[in-house]
């Protein structure tokens, strides 16, 4: 399994694999064709009033990762992009954020390896 995580405004790459763009809103000064997606997961986004509510402060980050986490608990699209980065596939999260350390992907990134790790071991997720 390899999840990993990238702006939008990257060039793609080939072995990006699945190219899930994980904003709520569309990202700004990229057209659809330069984003070359496979998918787009607004479900899987952070909610407008958690996001809203982080508003990208570093200082907020902990807090956002915690409130994120118990949205994406009960989020029946997180199953379906696990199963988009399982065994041999690779999965890139896109995110549109300048903040490369303190944004939703990186969240999601470990939040969907541990699904991932947990159905392996067949201890559920």
């Amino acid at each position: 399994m390899t999840i990993t995580v990238k702006r939008v405004y990257d060039d793609p790459a080939p072995d990006d694999g699945a190219r899930v763009l994980v904003d709520r809103l569309w990202p700004r000064g990229i057209s659809k064709d330069h984003a070359h997606l496979d998918r787009w997961s607004k479900e899987v986004a952070p909610s407008t009033d958690l996001r809203t509510w982080f508003h990208h402060d570093p200082g907020r980050f902990e807090e956002f990762e915690r409130r994120y986490r118990a949205e994406l608990a009960d989020n029946p699209e997180v199953p379906e992009l696990a199963a988009l980065g399982a065994g041999d596939r690779r999965l890139t999260l896109l995110y549109s954020a300048r903040d490369t350390e303190h944004n939703q992907a990186l969240v999601l990134r470990d939040v969907l390896e541990a699904y991932l790790e947990d159905a392996a071991s067949g201890s559920g997720a």
